[in-house]
C-alpha cells in the first residue's frame, strides 16, 4: 500500500449533511488504516485548510457530502494546492450538486427526467402550478443532498409549506412532477456500472429516516427488474454520469414509474459510504468487499492529473 503515500481523509464539514460524512468518512479511514494505506482523518469544520497543505499527503480522499465538500468548492481549493483528490473535478463536482442546471442538462441531452418547475419564493396561487405538474409533486431544495429539506405536495397548503422548508436550505427550490412507481440506484465506479438497487421503503419516499434511521427499508440488489430494462437504466446512467462531468465514483438515482419508463433523479458524487449506504451494496454484489471499494476509488485519485 506504499504507493498511495499518506492519504488525507475529509469527512465532516459544515454542510447539512456533516452527520452522514462523520460516519462515512469513518468508515473509509478505517478501512485504509486496515488495509495498510498510511491514512489520517481532517475535518474541515475544525481544520483550517493550511494545516492540510502543511501536513503534505499525496492523496486526498473526499468523504464530504454536500456544500464545501460536493459541490466543488473543495475540488477547486485542492486543486490550488496541487492535492490529488478522489472523484470528480471542480465542473462535475458542481453541476451535478445543483438539482436545477442538472435537470436542463438531461433535457438538452434527450435523458428522460420528470418535469419540473423553479421557485425562488413561497407561491401565492399554487393551484395552477400544481396542475400543470400532474396534481402532485416534490419540493426539493437546488444543492442539498441525503433527501434534506425534501417535502412530498398534493394541495396548495402543502405545496406552501414544502417550498417554505426547501427554502430554509436553498434560495433556489425545485418542483418536480411526482412519478409514482419504484425507486433505483445505479453505482458507477471507474467506467464500470455496478448492480442496480431498488429500495422499497413505507415511507412516502425515502427519505432521510428511510435512509439512515428506520429499519424497515428493503434493498433488493440486483435489482428484479428484467435484462433488457436492467441494461437500459445502466445506460442511461453512464449517460448522465457523464454528461454532468462527473468522473471516479458516484451514483445516479432514478425512478421507474408504473409504465416501466425510467426517470433520471440526480447524480450524487460523493456518495454516503456508510454500513447503510447503497455504492458499498452494489459493490458487494459485483464482488468487492468495502475494503476492495475504497482501495478501488482511492486508486483512481491522479490518473488523469489533479
Amino acid at each position: 500500500m506504499s504507493r498511495f503515500g499518506r492519504v488525507a481523509v475529509l469527512f465532516g464539514g459544515t454542510s447539512a449533511e456533516r452527520e452522514v460524512s462523520l460516519r462515512s468518512g469513518t468508515a473509509v479511514l478505517n478501512a485504509l488504516q486496515q488495509s495498510g494505506v498510511d491514512a489520517y482523518a481532517f475535518d474541515p469544520k475544525s481544520q483550517p485548510l493550511a494545516e492540510l497543505a502543511a501536513s503534505k499527503p499525496d492523496r486526498v480522499f473526499i468523504v464530504l457530502h454536500g456544500r464545501g465538500g460536493e459541490d466543488g468548492s473543495m475540488q477547486g481549493a485542492l486543486q490550488l494546492l496541487g492535492l490529488p483528490y478522489t472523484g470528480s473535478k471542480v465542473l462535475g463536482s458542481a453541476l451535478a450538486m445543483d438539482k436545477i442546471r442538472c435537470k436542463w442538462l438531461f433535457q438538452a441531452q434527450g435523458i428522460a427526467t420528470a418535469d419540473f418547475r423553479v421557485l425562488r419564493s413561497v407561491p401565492e396561487a399554487t393551484t395552477a402550478l400544481l396542475a400543470e405538474l400532474g396534481g402532485k409533486v416534490m419540493v426539493k431544495p437546488a444543492s442539498e443532498g441525503s433527501s434534506i429539506g425534501m417535502s412530498m405536495a398534493d394541495n396548495v397548503a402543502a405545496l406552501q409549506a414544502a417550498v417554505a422548508e426547501a427554502l430554509r436550505f436553498d434560495q433556489d427550490v425545485l418542483v418536480e412532477r411526482w412519478i409514482q412507481g419504484r425507486e433505483l440506484t445505479v453505482a458507477v465506479l471507474g467506467e464500470q456500472v455496478l448492480p442496480i438497487i431498488e429500495m422499497r421503503t413505507p415511507h412516502t419516499f425515502y427519505d432521510y429516516q428511510a435512509k439512515y434511521q428506520a429499519d424497515t427499508t428493503e434493498y433488493l440488489c440486483p435489482a428484479p427488474i428484467d435484462a433488457a430494462l436492467t441494461e437500459r437504466v445502466q445506460q442511461l446512467a453512464w449517460q448522465a454520469f457523464t454528461a454532468v462531468g462527473a468522473t471516479g465514483w458516484g451514483r445516479v438515482d432514478f425512478m421507474l414509474d408504473q409504465q416501466g419508463e425510467p426517470y433520471v433523479l440526480e447524480v450524487n458524487t460523493v456518495p454516503g459510504m456508510t454500513e447503510k449506504s447503497l455504492v458499498p451494496m452494489a459493490a458487494k454484489a459485483a464482488g468487492l468487499s468495502f475494503s476492495e471499494l475504497v482501495l478501488q476509488v482511492l486508486a483512481q485519485t491522479g490518473q488523469d492529473g489533479l
